[in-house]
Protein backbone atom coordinates (compact mmCIF):
# COMPACT_ATOMS: atom_id res chain seq x y z
CA UNK A 1 0.00 0.00 0.00
CA UNK A 2 2.88 2.39 0.80
CA UNK A 3 4.46 1.63 -2.58
CA UNK A 4 1.14 2.36 -4.31
CA UNK A 5 0.85 5.73 -2.59
CA UNK A 6 4.43 6.60 -3.55
CA UNK A 7 3.77 5.73 -7.22
CA UNK A 8 0.58 7.78 -7.19
CA UNK A 9 2.49 10.77 -5.87
CA UNK A 10 5.10 10.40 -8.61
CA UNK A 11 2.38 10.31 -11.28
CA UNK A 12 0.61 13.36 -9.79
CA UNK A 13 3.12 15.92 -8.52
CA UNK A 14 0.27 18.17 -7.36
CA UNK A 15 -0.69 15.54 -4.81
CA UNK A 16 2.60 16.03 -2.98
CA UNK A 17 2.02 19.75 -2.48
CA UNK A 18 0.30 20.77 0.72
CA UNK A 19 -3.07 22.40 0.32
CA UNK A 20 -3.00 26.15 0.69
CA UNK A 21 -4.80 27.27 3.79
CA UNK A 22 -8.01 29.17 3.11
CA UNK A 23 -7.86 32.75 4.27
CA UNK A 24 -11.09 33.93 5.79
CA UNK A 25 -10.91 37.70 5.88
CA UNK A 26 -13.37 39.31 8.26
CA UNK A 27 -14.85 41.62 5.62
CA UNK A 28 -18.27 41.82 7.22
CA UNK A 29 -17.11 43.38 10.54
CA UNK A 30 -14.84 45.81 8.67
CA UNK A 31 -17.71 46.80 6.39
CA UNK A 32 -20.02 47.32 9.34
CA UNK A 33 -17.44 49.47 11.11
CA UNK A 34 -16.92 51.54 7.95
CA UNK A 35 -20.66 52.03 7.50
CA UNK A 36 -21.06 53.06 11.13
CA UNK A 37 -18.15 55.48 10.85
CA UNK A 38 -19.57 57.00 7.68
CA UNK A 39 -22.98 57.36 9.32
CA UNK A 40 -21.38 58.97 12.39
CA UNK A 41 -19.45 61.44 10.25
CA UNK A 42 -22.57 62.34 8.28
CA UNK A 43 -24.61 62.90 11.45
CA UNK A 44 -21.91 64.78 13.41
CA UNK A 45 -19.58 66.57 10.95
CA UNK A 46 -18.16 69.02 13.52
CA UNK A 47 -17.34 66.16 15.90
CA UNK A 48 -15.47 64.32 13.15
CA UNK A 49 -13.51 67.46 12.19
CA UNK A 50 -12.63 68.02 15.82
CA UNK A 51 -11.39 64.43 16.06
CA UNK A 52 -9.22 64.85 12.95
CA UNK A 53 -7.73 68.11 14.26
CA UNK A 54 -7.05 66.61 17.68
CA UNK A 55 -5.45 63.49 16.17
CA UNK A 56 -3.10 65.59 14.00
CA UNK A 57 -2.27 67.87 16.95
CA UNK A 58 -1.52 64.96 19.28
CA UNK A 59 0.63 63.25 16.65
CA UNK A 60 2.54 66.52 16.05
CA UNK A 61 3.12 67.11 19.76
CA UNK A 62 4.34 63.56 20.28
CA UNK A 63 6.66 63.92 17.30
CA UNK A 64 8.05 67.21 18.56
CA UNK A 65 8.56 65.76 22.05
CA UNK A 66 10.38 62.73 20.65
CA UNK A 67 12.66 65.06 18.67
CA UNK A 68 13.21 67.37 21.66
CA UNK A 69 11.74 70.31 19.74
CA UNK A 70 8.69 70.92 21.88
CA UNK A 71 8.72 74.67 22.52
CA UNK A 72 6.32 77.59 22.36
CA UNK A 73 6.94 78.48 18.72
CA UNK A 74 6.32 74.93 17.50
CA UNK A 75 3.15 74.66 19.59
CA UNK A 76 1.86 77.89 18.05
CA UNK A 77 2.38 76.50 14.55
CA UNK A 78 0.75 73.23 15.62
CA UNK A 79 -2.36 75.05 16.84
CA UNK A 80 -2.39 77.37 13.80
CA UNK A 81 -2.25 74.40 11.41
CA UNK A 82 -4.94 72.32 13.21
CA UNK A 83 -7.59 74.86 14.24
CA UNK A 84 -8.70 75.87 10.68
CA UNK A 85 -9.71 72.22 10.06
CA UNK A 86 -12.80 72.78 12.23
CA UNK A 87 -14.42 74.81 9.41
CA UNK A 88 -13.01 72.94 6.43
CA UNK A 89 -16.44 71.64 5.34
CA UNK A 90 -18.03 75.09 5.13
CA UNK A 91 -15.10 76.97 3.54
CA UNK A 92 -12.70 74.40 2.05
CA UNK A 93 -10.81 76.81 -0.22
CA UNK A 94 -10.52 79.48 2.45
CA UNK A 95 -9.17 76.95 4.94
CA UNK A 96 -6.65 75.69 2.37
CA UNK A 97 -5.49 79.25 1.62
CA UNK A 98 -5.04 80.00 5.34
CA UNK A 99 -3.06 76.80 5.91
CA UNK A 100 -0.90 77.49 2.84
CA UNK A 101 -0.10 80.95 4.22
CA UNK A 102 0.76 79.50 7.65
CA UNK A 103 2.95 76.85 6.01
CA UNK A 104 4.76 79.57 4.05
CA UNK A 105 5.54 81.43 7.28
CA UNK A 106 6.66 78.14 8.82
CA UNK A 107 8.96 77.56 5.83
CA UNK A 108 10.58 80.91 6.53
CA UNK A 109 11.10 80.81 10.32
CA UNK A 110 10.54 77.24 11.59
CA UNK A 111 11.12 73.57 10.89
CA UNK A 112 8.59 70.99 9.55
CA UNK A 113 6.39 68.92 11.84
CA UNK A 114 3.59 66.35 11.60
CA UNK A 115 0.94 69.07 11.84
CA UNK A 116 1.79 69.89 8.21
CA UNK A 117 -0.47 66.93 7.37
CA UNK A 118 -3.34 69.40 7.86
CA UNK A 119 -2.47 70.69 4.37
CA UNK A 120 -3.23 67.24 2.94
CA UNK A 121 -6.59 67.18 4.75
CA UNK A 122 -7.38 70.66 3.40
CA UNK A 123 -6.41 69.57 -0.12
CA UNK A 124 -8.72 66.56 0.23
CA UNK A 125 -11.55 68.94 1.21
CA UNK A 126 -10.95 71.16 -1.82
CA UNK A 127 -10.88 68.12 -4.15
CA UNK A 128 -14.09 66.88 -2.55
CA UNK A 129 -16.14 70.09 -2.53
CA UNK A 130 -14.39 72.73 -4.66
CA UNK A 131 -14.82 73.52 -8.33
CA UNK A 132 -12.32 72.64 -11.04
CA UNK A 133 -10.43 75.95 -10.85
CA UNK A 134 -10.04 75.68 -7.07
CA UNK A 135 -8.81 72.09 -7.32
CA UNK A 136 -6.25 73.05 -9.98
CA UNK A 137 -5.06 76.08 -7.98
CA UNK A 138 -4.70 74.01 -4.81
CA UNK A 139 -2.74 71.38 -6.72
CA UNK A 140 -0.34 73.99 -8.11
CA UNK A 141 0.21 75.48 -4.64
CA UNK A 142 0.90 72.04 -3.13
CA UNK A 143 3.28 71.15 -5.98
CA UNK A 144 5.24 74.35 -5.36
CA UNK A 145 5.23 73.65 -1.63
CA UNK A 146 6.73 70.19 -2.12
CA UNK A 147 9.58 71.69 -4.17
CA UNK A 148 10.25 74.40 -1.58
CA UNK A 149 10.13 71.93 1.35
CA UNK A 150 12.47 69.45 -0.36
CA UNK A 151 14.91 72.17 -1.34
CA UNK A 152 15.17 73.73 2.13
CA UNK A 153 14.65 70.87 4.58
CA UNK A 154 16.35 68.03 2.66
CA UNK A 155 19.36 69.53 0.87
CA UNK A 156 21.25 66.25 0.93
CA UNK A 157 18.66 64.27 -1.05
CA UNK A 158 15.92 66.66 -2.26
CA UNK A 159 14.66 64.44 -5.10
CA UNK A 160 13.78 61.54 -2.82
CA UNK A 161 11.95 63.83 -0.39
CA UNK A 162 10.17 65.58 -3.25
CA UNK A 163 8.96 62.27 -4.66
CA UNK A 164 7.60 61.21 -1.27
CA UNK A 165 5.82 64.51 -0.66
CA UNK A 166 4.44 64.57 -4.20
CA UNK A 167 3.04 61.07 -3.70
CA UNK A 168 1.19 62.20 -0.56
CA UNK A 169 -0.21 65.22 -2.38
CA UNK A 170 -1.39 63.13 -5.33
CA UNK A 171 -2.92 60.56 -2.98
CA UNK A 172 -4.88 63.22 -1.08
CA UNK A 173 -6.17 64.83 -4.27
CA UNK A 174 -7.08 61.56 -5.97
CA UNK A 175 -8.81 60.29 -2.83
CA UNK A 176 -10.91 63.45 -2.61
CA UNK A 177 -11.88 63.29 -6.29
CA UNK A 178 -12.76 59.59 -6.08
CA UNK A 179 -14.97 60.14 -3.04
CA UNK A 180 -16.59 63.04 -4.85
CA UNK A 181 -17.31 60.90 -7.89
CA UNK A 182 -18.63 58.10 -5.70
CA UNK A 183 -21.03 60.47 -3.96
CA UNK A 184 -22.16 61.89 -7.29
CA UNK A 185 -22.75 58.36 -8.56
CA UNK A 186 -24.74 57.45 -5.46
CA UNK A 187 -26.79 60.64 -5.78
CA UNK A 188 -27.52 59.88 -9.44
CA UNK A 189 -28.49 56.30 -8.55
CA UNK A 190 -30.83 57.54 -5.82
CA UNK A 191 -32.33 60.04 -8.23
CA UNK A 192 -32.75 57.36 -10.90
CA UNK A 193 -34.33 54.98 -8.38
CA UNK A 194 -36.75 57.71 -7.28
CA UNK A 195 -37.58 58.50 -10.90
CA UNK A 196 -38.12 54.83 -11.72
CA UNK A 197 -40.33 54.46 -8.67
CA UNK A 198 -42.37 57.48 -9.75
CA UNK A 199 -42.65 56.12 -13.30
CA UNK A 200 -43.68 52.73 -11.93
CA UNK A 201 -46.40 54.33 -9.80
CA UNK A 202 -47.47 56.46 -12.75
CA UNK A 203 -47.69 53.42 -15.01
CA UNK A 204 -49.69 51.65 -12.31
CA UNK A 205 -52.12 54.57 -12.10
CA UNK A 206 -52.44 54.72 -15.89
CA UNK A 207 -53.01 50.97 -16.07
CA UNK A 208 -55.62 51.19 -13.32
CA UNK A 209 -57.36 54.05 -15.13
CA UNK A 210 -57.31 52.11 -18.41
CA UNK A 211 -58.69 49.04 -16.65
CA UNK A 212 -61.44 51.09 -15.00
CA UNK A 213 -62.29 52.56 -18.38
CA UNK A 214 -62.42 49.11 -19.95
CA UNK A 215 -64.63 47.71 -17.19
CA UNK A 216 -66.90 50.77 -17.34
CA UNK A 217 -67.24 50.25 -21.10
CA UNK A 218 -68.12 46.59 -20.61
CA UNK A 219 -70.61 47.46 -17.86
CA UNK A 220 -72.25 50.08 -20.04
CA UNK A 221 -72.59 47.67 -22.97
CA UNK A 222 -74.05 44.94 -20.78
CA UNK A 223 -76.42 47.09 -18.74
CA UNK A 224 -77.59 49.36 -21.57
CA UNK A 225 -78.27 46.52 -24.01
CA UNK A 226 -80.00 44.13 -21.66
CA UNK A 227 -82.10 46.79 -19.96
CA UNK A 228 -83.14 48.21 -23.32
CA UNK A 229 -84.20 44.77 -24.50
CA UNK A 230 -86.07 44.08 -21.25
CA UNK A 231 -87.86 47.45 -21.40
CA UNK A 232 -88.89 46.89 -25.02
CA UNK A 233 -90.11 43.38 -24.21
CA UNK A 234 -92.02 44.64 -21.17
CA UNK A 235 -93.68 47.38 -23.27
CA UNK A 236 -94.61 44.85 -25.91
CA UNK A 237 -96.00 42.47 -23.31
CA UNK A 238 -98.12 45.23 -21.75
CA UNK A 239 -99.58 46.11 -25.17
CA UNK A 240 -100.36 42.50 -26.06
CA UNK A 241 -101.61 41.31 -22.68
CA UNK A 242 -105.27 41.61 -23.75
CA UNK A 243 -105.05 40.78 -27.46
CA UNK A 244 -102.36 38.09 -27.55
CA UNK A 245 -101.72 36.28 -24.26
CA UNK A 246 -99.34 33.86 -26.03
CA UNK A 247 -97.05 36.69 -27.13
CA UNK A 248 -97.19 38.10 -23.62
CA UNK A 249 -96.02 34.82 -22.13
CA UNK A 250 -93.25 34.56 -24.71
CA UNK A 251 -92.12 38.13 -24.03
CA UNK A 252 -92.13 37.48 -20.29
CA UNK A 253 -89.97 34.39 -20.76
CA UNK A 254 -87.59 36.40 -22.93
CA UNK A 255 -87.40 39.11 -20.25
CA UNK A 256 -86.46 36.47 -17.69
CA UNK A 257 -83.80 34.95 -19.95
CA UNK A 258 -82.33 38.35 -20.78
CA UNK A 259 -82.19 39.25 -17.10
CA UNK A 260 -80.39 36.01 -16.27
CA UNK A 261 -77.83 36.63 -19.03
CA UNK A 262 -77.25 40.16 -17.78
CA UNK A 263 -76.87 38.93 -14.21
CA UNK A 264 -74.38 36.27 -15.32
CA UNK A 265 -72.22 38.82 -17.17
CA UNK A 266 -72.40 41.24 -14.25
CA UNK A 267 -71.24 38.53 -11.86
CA UNK A 268 -68.34 37.72 -14.19
CA UNK A 269 -67.21 41.34 -14.27
CA UNK A 270 -67.60 41.76 -10.52
CA UNK A 271 -65.62 38.56 -10.04
CA UNK A 272 -62.78 40.06 -12.07
CA UNK A 273 -62.88 43.19 -9.90
CA UNK A 274 -62.75 41.09 -6.73
CA UNK A 275 -60.06 38.82 -8.23
CA UNK A 276 -62.11 35.74 -7.50
CA UNK A 277 -61.00 32.42 -8.91
CA UNK A 278 -64.39 31.04 -9.86
CA UNK A 279 -65.42 28.85 -12.82
CA UNK A 280 -67.41 31.75 -14.25
CA UNK A 281 -64.17 33.59 -14.98
CA UNK A 282 -63.30 30.87 -17.47
CA UNK A 283 -66.40 31.63 -19.58
CA UNK A 284 -65.23 32.84 -23.00
CA UNK A 285 -66.00 36.37 -24.11
CA UNK A 286 -68.75 36.74 -26.73
CA UNK A 287 -67.63 36.63 -30.34
CA UNK A 288 -69.16 36.67 -33.81
CA UNK A 289 -70.87 33.38 -33.03
CA UNK A 290 -73.05 35.26 -30.54
CA UNK A 291 -74.42 37.66 -33.14
CA UNK A 292 -77.33 35.33 -34.00
CA UNK A 293 -78.63 35.19 -30.38
CA UNK A 294 -78.13 38.98 -30.15
CA UNK A 295 -80.16 39.57 -33.30
CA UNK A 296 -82.81 37.14 -32.06
CA UNK A 297 -83.26 39.14 -28.85
CA UNK A 298 -83.65 42.39 -30.82
CA UNK A 299 -86.20 40.73 -33.09
CA UNK A 300 -88.10 39.48 -30.07
CA UNK A 301 -88.12 43.05 -28.73
CA UNK A 302 -89.99 44.17 -31.87
CA UNK A 303 -87.31 45.33 -34.34
CA UNK A 304 -86.76 43.18 -37.47
CA UNK A 305 -83.03 42.73 -38.06
CA UNK A 306 -81.25 41.35 -41.12
CA UNK A 307 -77.84 39.82 -40.40
CA UNK A 308 -75.19 39.26 -43.09
CA UNK A 309 -71.65 37.97 -42.47
CA UNK A 310 -69.20 37.92 -45.40
CA UNK A 311 -65.81 36.21 -45.29
CA UNK A 312 -64.33 33.90 -42.67
CA UNK A 313 -64.84 35.31 -39.16
CA UNK A 314 -62.98 32.43 -37.52
CA UNK A 315 -59.59 33.81 -38.56
CA UNK A 316 -60.13 36.87 -36.38
CA UNK A 317 -58.79 36.90 -32.86
CA UNK A 318 -61.05 36.73 -29.83
CA UNK A 319 -60.34 40.36 -28.98
CA UNK A 320 -61.35 41.59 -32.43
CA UNK A 321 -64.47 39.42 -32.40
CA UNK A 322 -65.38 40.88 -28.99
CA UNK A 323 -64.95 44.40 -30.40
CA UNK A 324 -67.22 43.68 -33.37
CA UNK A 325 -69.83 42.06 -31.11
CA UNK A 326 -69.88 44.96 -28.62
CA UNK A 327 -70.16 47.60 -31.36
CA UNK A 328 -72.97 45.66 -33.02
CA UNK A 329 -74.65 45.28 -29.63
CA UNK A 330 -74.42 49.01 -28.91
CA UNK A 331 -75.66 49.94 -32.40
CA UNK A 332 -78.72 47.67 -32.15
CA UNK A 333 -79.36 48.86 -28.59
CA UNK A 334 -79.38 52.47 -29.79
CA UNK A 335 -81.84 51.48 -32.51
CA UNK A 336 -84.02 49.87 -29.87
CA UNK A 337 -83.79 52.91 -27.58
CA UNK A 338 -83.91 55.88 -29.95
CA UNK A 339 -85.45 54.84 -33.30
CA UNK A 340 -89.10 55.70 -33.87
CA UNK A 341 -91.26 52.67 -34.60
CA UNK A 342 -91.80 51.06 -37.01
CA UNK A 343 -88.20 50.53 -37.99
CA UNK A 344 -86.06 47.85 -39.52
CA UNK A 345 -82.36 47.23 -38.94
CA UNK A 346 -79.61 45.73 -41.07
CA UNK A 347 -76.31 44.41 -39.69
CA UNK A 348 -73.48 43.53 -42.09
CA UNK A 349 -70.01 42.22 -41.20
CA UNK A 350 -67.32 41.92 -43.91
CA UNK A 351 -64.14 40.02 -42.99
CA UNK A 352 -61.41 40.80 -45.52
CA UNK A 353 -57.69 39.98 -45.38
CA UNK A 354 -56.64 43.57 -44.64
CA UNK A 355 -59.85 45.19 -43.46
CA UNK A 356 -62.81 44.20 -41.33
CA UNK A 357 -65.96 46.32 -41.60
CA UNK A 358 -69.18 46.48 -39.65
CA UNK A 359 -72.20 48.44 -40.83
CA UNK A 360 -75.39 48.78 -38.83
CA UNK A 361 -78.29 50.76 -40.29
CA UNK A 362 -81.92 51.28 -39.43
CA UNK A 363 -84.84 52.99 -41.16
CA UNK A 364 -86.46 54.75 -38.21
CA UNK A 365 -85.77 58.43 -37.54
CA UNK A 366 -84.46 59.36 -34.14
CA UNK A 367 -86.89 60.48 -31.45
CA UNK A 368 -86.69 63.94 -29.90
CA UNK A 369 -86.49 62.60 -26.36
CA UNK A 370 -83.71 63.04 -23.86
CA UNK A 371 -80.34 62.44 -25.57
CA UNK A 372 -77.79 60.07 -24.09
CA UNK A 373 -74.51 61.03 -22.50
CA UNK A 374 -72.45 59.82 -25.45
CA UNK A 375 -70.71 57.12 -23.42
CA UNK A 376 -71.77 54.41 -25.84
CA UNK A 377 -70.39 56.24 -28.89
CA UNK A 378 -67.12 56.96 -27.08
CA UNK A 379 -66.84 53.32 -26.09
CA UNK A 380 -67.39 52.16 -29.68
CA UNK A 381 -64.81 54.60 -31.02
CA UNK A 382 -62.24 53.54 -28.39
CA UNK A 383 -62.73 49.90 -29.34
CA UNK A 384 -62.16 50.74 -33.01
CA UNK A 385 -59.04 52.79 -32.32
CA UNK A 386 -57.56 49.92 -30.32
CA UNK A 387 -57.29 47.94 -33.59
CA UNK A 388 -56.08 50.76 -35.83
CA UNK A 389 -59.54 51.55 -37.19
CA UNK A 390 -62.18 54.19 -36.82
CA UNK A 391 -65.92 54.60 -36.36
CA UNK A 392 -68.39 56.92 -38.08
CA UNK A 393 -71.99 57.49 -37.04
CA UNK A 394 -74.73 59.79 -38.28
CA UNK A 395 -78.12 60.05 -39.92
CA UNK A 396 -78.76 58.55 -43.34
CA UNK A 397 -79.84 60.62 -46.31
CA UNK A 398 -83.11 58.67 -46.68
CA UNK A 399 -83.83 58.64 -42.94
CA UNK A 400 -82.69 56.38 -40.16
CA UNK A 401 -79.21 56.02 -38.66
CA UNK A 402 -75.93 54.47 -39.77
CA UNK A 403 -72.97 53.13 -37.79
CA UNK A 404 -69.88 52.19 -39.79
CA UNK A 405 -66.68 50.78 -38.27
CA UNK A 406 -63.54 49.40 -39.87
CA UNK A 407 -60.67 47.53 -38.22
CA UNK A 408 -57.22 46.46 -39.40
CA UNK A 409 -56.38 42.81 -38.64
CA UNK A 410 -52.66 43.59 -39.20
CA UNK A 411 -52.74 45.70 -36.01
CA UNK A 412 -54.53 43.07 -34.00
CA UNK A 413 -53.14 43.16 -30.43
CA UNK A 414 -53.22 39.52 -29.55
Amino acid sequence: MTLTRTLDRKRDPEATRPAAPEMAWPTAPIQRVAEQAERLVAEHPLLSDLGIALAIAVAAIVGLWSQHRLDGRELVFTAALCLPLLVRRRQPMLVFAALAAIAAVQWLIADPQLADAALLVALYGVALRGNLIEVALAGVVMAAGTVMAAAKWAPSDPVKVWIGLSGLVVAAGVFGISIRQRRALLASLHERAARLEFERDQEGRLAAAAERNRIAREMHDIVAHNLSVMIALADGASYAIDTSPERTVKATEQISATGRDALLEMRRLLGILRDEQSPQLLTPQPGLGELEPLVARIRTAGVPVELTIEGDPQRLSEGMQLTIFRVAQEALTNTLKHAVRPTEACLRVRCGPDRVELEATDTGPRSLGTPGDGRGLRGMRERALAYGGDLHTGPRADGGWRVHMYLRPSQDRR
